[in-house]
């Protein structure tokens, strides 16, 4: 009989389509999960990997179970769930699935809380692309799903969860750091680091200069990185500004190393939302959660904001 243990290697190997990272979120080595794939191999004389280097597909055969093998594991959960209710607990594994640097830095904070209530849960962050958590939505590979874009699909239920600011940030020897505003004309000539074109960070501030006439083939974009985090680091080592969540510059900012600019007639807002599957059955946990974290969405915007304040603001 498979093992659920051997199944949610494969799960997490094929969704990840490299052993190592799939090594990295079980806290596995990766020949244990060379291991773990290659005993199911052996035991039912199929090929569930094309291997290419470092890289592996799923085959023709890993393809047809792969769904079997989700729903194997979705009512293993349920029975976990069922058996927690017996003695009236809550627990089991809260998985979610984050597109959003904002929602990093968020979840945390939401999850300690909500830990606080019920602490035999077992949350699991993973951070994919936003197309990556419409997909595994979509799949029911991933219960709950946090995005910086609203998922427009008659199977997904989306909630606000949080509006995050995005601001702009100079390094601390910058002309403009000492005056703090600039005008939006004046980013022309700026070097300027950016996100992605598909990311929410870089897709919310190209609608805020589209008022002011201003294209992404208008600016000069001296480096484009995928990180918001690395974005901030290339900013305090003077490589030119940029334009951030507030959340992930917190730290720059309250050290004195990077500087926030107000750039004239340009609020940049965006609205973090919470997805799910509608037919996807959720666990006691996940359930709980889901509602948990709706009842939080002023705390969220009140209290966090205020403690960034506060946290920049430090001596």
């Amino acid at each position: 009989m498979v093992e659920l243990s051997a199944l949610r290697v494969f799960l997490v190997a094929a969704e990840e389509k490299n052993f190592s990272r799939a090594a990295r979120l079980l806290h596995m080595s990766q020949s244990a999960i060379s291991q773990n794939i290659q005993s199911l191999e052996r035991a039912y004389n199929v090929e569930l990997f094309t291997r290419h280097g470092r890289t592996v597909q799923l085959s023709e055969a890993g393809q047809t179970i792969l769904p079997m093998v989700r729903e194997v594991l979705l009512s293993a959960r349920l029975l976990e769930d069922g058996l927690h209710n017996v003695n009236n607990q809550i627990g089991g594994e809260l998985l979610l699935g984050c597109s959003t640097s904002a929602g990093r830095y968020l979840l945390p904070s939401l999850l300690a809380d909500f830990l606080h209530d019920y602490p035999i849960v077992r949350p699991r962050v993973k951070i994919m692309s936003r197309e990556s958590v419409v997909d595994r939505l979509l799949s029911r590979a991933i219960p709950i799903g946090i995005s910086s874009r609203r998922i427009e699909h008659r199977c997904i239920e989306c909630v606000p969860l949080f509006e995050d600011r995005i601001i702009l940030i100079v390094p601390a020897s910058h002309p403009w750091a000492d005056y703090g505003h600039a005008l939006p004309a004046d980013l022309l000539d700026q070097p300027i680091i950016s996100r992605e074109e598909m990311s929410g960070t870089c897709e919310t501030v190209l609608e805020g200069l589209k008022s002011h006439s201003i294209t992404m083939d208008a600016l000069n974009v001296v480096m484009e990185l995928g990180s918001a985090e690395a974005i901030e680091m290339a900013v305090e080592r003077g490589v030119g500004i940029a334009f951030v969540s507030e959340m992930v510059a917190a730290r720059g900012l309250a050290l004195g190393q990077i500087k926030k600019v107000e750039v004239d007639g340009l609020d940049l807002r965006r609205t973090i939302y919470m997805a799910r599957h509608i037919d996807f059955p959720f666990t006691r946990a996940q359930g709980l959660f889901w509602e948990f974290a709706q009842s939080q969405f002023e705390k969220l915007n009140t209290e966090i904001w205020d403690s960034l304040v506060n946290f920049a603001t430090m001596p």
